[in-house]
């Protein structure tokens, strides 16, 4: 009984004292776990504010042709497609997301490895972009609603769009 006591109190504190940087405390609260917090994270409204960067997928291929954030480089997360990033400069802002940030703090973290220095973690990945009503393409390049929501129990996050799971 003692140990429950102590586990609610300590997620009451972690939604209390959390950043509350999506739009939901209980998403927020399972990021502020879930996440190691390892890189700089940038929200979605703070992505506004960074001088043209460069959106990079984390997710897999399947994925990002169900959609995408525009104009983003898919560079997966398994086998990170270094392609992607011919033409960049080490210092060029670098957005990585994947669908809440957990492969996505990953690869940014290689980035860094491999001396990117502008590197950020979109903060709830395209879930929370998506969440917040924020425009995706598909792989035609055409807006869509559609997000692939990765599988059932993660799909709880996403509360806007179209999910797929294929």
């Amino acid at each position: 009984m003692r140990i429950g006591w102590c586990l609610l109190s300590m997620v009451f504190t972690i939604i209390s004292c959390s950043q509350h940087r999506v739009q939901s405390d209980a998403y927020d609260a399972m990021l502020s776990i879930l996440l190691s917090h390892s890189v700089n994270e940038v929200t979605v409204n703070e992505t506004e504010s960074l001088n043209s960067p460069i959106f990079l997928d984390a997710r897999t291929l399947n994925e990002f042709n169900v959609s995408h954030i525009e104009n983003a480089r898919f560079v997966g997360f398994d086998s990170m497609q270094l392609s992607a990033l011919e033409g960049i400069e080490k210092d060029q802002p670098l957005v990585v997301y994947c669908s809440v940030g957990y492969r996505s703090e990953k690869v940014a973290e290689r980035l860094i490895e491999l001396g990117y220095t502008n590197v950020k973690n979109l903060y709830g990945g395209l879930f929370e972009w998506m969440n917040q009503n924020r425009t995706v393409v598909d792989v035609n390049n055409l807006k869509t609603k559609r997000i692939h929501a990765y599988d059932k129990t993660w799909g709880v996050w996403l509360t806007q769009g179209e999910k797929v799971y294929h």
